[in-house]
């Protein structure tokens, strides 16, 4: 992985969480614990303080840049992009999707994959929003994916027991 420091602030990774070797971590970012951060993705925190709290996890090949914080739990699917947003506890934000500047997306709200969610959008807790841009869609009640934070903790866990690296 690479970890580099910017301007003199350095990334602050919790000893539980699992950084992926291939991933970039850059500057003002938080890595609280057992948060997982996947192959090739990007926190950048050149701009704004990156935080991405407990338990949630940042797929492969996702973006985070400028002032982002995913909330708790929290998943940000394969090549999603979150620029200075807030993604609330427990929210997914789907693959290929983009969350812009000034965004919230709400606790257990879903943005479904390729959605984008433009600037200062507040999607309400518990709405899945589809579309470009992305509107409302309907309620959620109890959706499996707002679970999905669990299902990477544990996943994080399995790959920190078992990775080998094979040359």
């Amino acid at each position: 992985m690479v970890i580099r420091s910017f301007e003199g602030t350095t990334p602050d990774v919790h000893e539980s969480a699992r950084v992926d070797e291939t991933a970039v971590v850059i500057g003002d970012v938080t890595i609280e614990a057992e948060a997982s951060v996947w192959p090739h993705v990007t926190l950048r925190g050149d701009s704004g303080a990156i935080v991405v709290r407990e338990g949630a996890n940042v797929q492969d090949n996702a973006v985070c840049h400028e002032g982002c914080e995913i909330g708790s739990g929290a998943t940000i699917g394969h090549t999603a992009i979150v620029h200075a947003a807030t993604v609330g506890e427990r929210a997914m934000v789907g693959m290929s999707a983009t969350v812009l500047d000034g965004a919230q997306v709400g606790s257990e709200a879903l943005v479904a994959a390729g959605s984008v969610v433009t600037e200062g959008t507040e999607v309400p807790p518990r709405t899945l929003v589809a579309g470009t841009p992305a509107e409302t869609k309907t309620e959620v009640e109890d959706s499996p994916w707002t679970h999905a934070g669990e299902h990477y903790v544990e996943l994080a866990k399995r790959h920190e027991r078992s990775s080998e690296r094979v040359e």
